[in-house]
């Protein structure tokens, strides 16, 4: 990102950030100890932090320190290469994947670039008649790049399949109820995010508020905050305090609509600051692209009827990933958009 911010950036800042939020642990801890034979205790606490919060964090969780510090470590290098360096693997209109920094698009809603992964290699999304196959662009430096991030990605999907089977026991469901829906033609990916020191904090978000659309997002993240959760009792926003060896959660607007809203997906959003970069490591858990999202059967009854139309996962992920041509002011697709309206 450049130093000097061009005045169009301050005047169309759509929310901009109250710098003196509640500073708080805020959500839950959970500790994931006794996940390998799960305990009552350990699936009540993971249902009620995703009925009343939409987040949680969790603590012994499995991912191995060392395989998260080396991709913490090459994203620091990858991000430190200079803009010409960075360039050789930006992504496009035909392939999302790969480096994107704000200020080439100038995208005045995000201050910050990042890099996108998918874990599954080709991974397939539909685009009108046909299919898109969406590859990989591996960086030269550092060299050994790709290894990394392919542990990585074996480590962090164990933890996902994890809290999947936690999630799916606390709505009363079979451990492995929601396994299926992940086994084939899995569209998730991985983010690497950098936050570069902004000149004006108090104009600018990291990332503006939304929702993620998928099914879970695991969250790594350094040691600066910048992490902001809308709490759902009072719409008041939570600062997150940073924990290096911890993973953030939160459910996604998928197991929301699968849940038929006992469960939500949450709005959050990053501010950015005056002094420290910050870098984070968001894992999204996405089912495959020929999934057709709906009420599970099993959360339908006379008191709670089925309250969303079916969408096909495929087509609002590749709506979501190609608006990063378009760029809107919003995502230009929501799941309000397929929520049924009483009476309607």
């Amino acid at each position: 990102m450049g130093e000097v911010v061009d005045p169009s950036f301050i005047q169309s800042i759509e929310h901009r950030p109250n710098l003196d939020p509640i500073e708080a642990q805020g959500i839950p801890i959970i500790d994931l100890s006794p996940a390998n034979s799960p305990t009552d205790a350990l699936v009540a606490a993971i249902g009620e932090a995703s009925q009343k919060w939409g987040f949680f964090q969790v603590i012994n969780h499995g991912v191995p320190a060392e395989t998260r510090r080396k991709l913490e470590w090459a994203s620091r290098e990858f991000f430190s290469l200079s803009k010409e360096e960075k360039l050789k693997v930006k992504r496009d209109d035909l392939n999302p994947q790969g480096y994107y920094d704000a200020e080439l698009t100038k995208n005045v809603r995000d201050w910050k670039e990042v890099f996108d992964f998918t874990t599954k290699e080709p991974t397939i999304i539909p685009n009108d008649s046909h299919f898109i196959h969406l590859v990989n662009r591996w960086p030269q430096h550092p060299p050994n790049f790709r290894e990394i991030f392919e542990e990585y990605t074996r480590e962090v999907e164990k933890l996902a399949y994890k809290l999947l089977e936690l999630i799916s026991l606390s709505l009363g469901l079979a451990k492995d109820r929601l396994n299926g829906f992940f086994s084939d033609k899995q569209t998730s990916f991985i983010r690497l995010n950098h936050y570069p020191p902004c000149p004006f904090p108090d104009l600018a978000l990291g990332v503006g508020r939304h929702k993620d659309g998928g099914a879970l997002t695991i969250l790594a993240q350094d040691n600066v905050a910048g992490l902001e959760v809308k709490r759902k009792t009072d719409g008041e926003w939570i600062r997150v305090k940073p924990d290096v060896d911890s993973y953030i959660i939160n459910i996604g607007d998928i197991i929301q609509v699968w849940s038929n809203d006992k469960y939500e997906s949450v709005e959050h959003r990053v501010i950015v600051n005056m002094e420290k970069e910050r870098f984070s490591m968001p894992f999204f858990f996405n089912p495959g692209h020929h999934i057709n999202v709906v009420p599970l059967e099993e959360e339908i009854s006379l008191d709670n009827p089925v309250r969303y139309k079916a969408y096909n996962w495929g087509k609002f992920f590749a709506t979501r990933k190609m608006s990063n041509f378009v760029k809107l002011k919003v995502e230009n697709i929501q799941i309000s958009q397929f929520k049924i309206v009483e009476g309607a």
